[in-house]
């Protein structure tokens, strides 16, 4: 199992870098553009009062069809892919060289491969999710404003530009990183549970899949490794969405609120627990847990496929 496992295995020091993040920006776009009108219901799920009309995952896309169009799924979408392309470049560098770094620390502990793919991956998406939130946060902000603007009684904006504008002249910089620290609280963690989840249960399937017996000892096929790959990534996804989610309730509502409305986290976690009792924290799970799961998967098959096309030729 461990040789099959190695084979498909494709490493930082076999890629060809420039390659790597300029095709990864371009499929990345893609996979964030299908699943972009997901974050934008969960994120409105979320920050609904008791009050509110749309408080299901149909009435908010119906909302959004029927003021806007296709565009209201889209919004703060500019947003986000400004930002993200060089957050995702920071992280996947990270996520690459300290995966490496953790696994050859680990070699001397003698663990089960398992094991010691699930620390080093975890490690791995640990760091690489702290150093990532730094550029991200600022871009979160602004995009969540942008996609529940006009709903609930949140204000309306002209563009991302003019949100931050406005967040800076009430709350300074420090508006821009509101629910850093819940950010870094909850991605840190969701990250190092996906990916500690991603590298271990690949090593699960593949030896549940009896991979690397002798009368299969060849390289496996692309479409077993992609079943692997995609298995793994909805189990990842699935395990992070279900652990984290309370934590992305409180960080969404926090970084949402304005000026006026300024609330603190014991504040916002009481407000849920008034207007809908502990499942409050769930809200938006459903797309959450779906946009985790599909994201998830989508990303993984995306980012291995990258890394075979980016490889570079022995």
């Amino acid at each position: 199992m461990a040789q099959s496992f190695g084979q498909t295995e494709i490493n930082w020091d076999k890629l060809d870098k420039t390659k790597f993040y300029v095709v990864g920006a371009g499929l990345f776009t893609g996979v964030s553009v299908a699943l972009y009108p997901v974050s934008v219901v969960k994120t409105r799920l979320q920050v609904a009062t008791k009050d509110a009309v749309e408080r299901n995952v149909f009435s908010v896309v119906k909302g959004l069809l029927k003021t806007d169009g296709i565009p209201g799924l889209y919004r703060g979408f500019g947003t986000v892919i400004t930002g993200a392309i060089p957050a995702r470049i920071i992280f996947l560098s990270a996520l690459e060289t300290t995966k490496v770094a953790a696994f050859r620390m680990l070699e001397p502990f003698k663990l089960s491969e398992t094991t010691q793919a699930a620390i080093a991956n975890g490690v791995a998406g640990m760091t690489s999710s702290l150093l990532a939130q730094s550029v991200f946060v600022p871009i979160d902000v602004v995009s969540q404003k942008l996609m529940v603007q006009g709903y609930s009684g949140h204000a309306q904006y002209s563009g991302g530009l003019d949100v931050a504008r406005k967040v800076l002249r009430s709350d300074g910089i420090r508006g821009l990183y509101r629910g850093f620290g819940l950010s870094v609280i909850t991605y840190s963690p969701a990250s190092a549970v996906w990916w500690a989840s991603y590298g271990s249960s690949q090593r699960f399937v593949w030896r549940f899949l009896d991979h690397g017996a002798k009368h299969d000892e060849g390289t496996p096929s692309v479409p077993k490794i992609m079943f692997v790959q995609a298995t793994g990534g909805i189990i990842a996804g699935a395990t992070s969405s279900c652990i984290t989610t309370p934590l992305d309730t409180i960080k969404t509502r926090l970084q949402v609120m304005g000026h006026e409305n300024r609330s603190s986290i014991k504040q916002v976690v009481k407000d849920l627990i008034n207007e809908d009792g502990w499942k409050g924290f769930y809200r938006g799970f459903g797309p959450r847990f779906f946009s985790m799961s599909a994201w998830g998967t989508s990303m993984i098959l995306t980012y291995e496929y990258l890394k075979r096309v980016c490889s570079k030729d022995e």
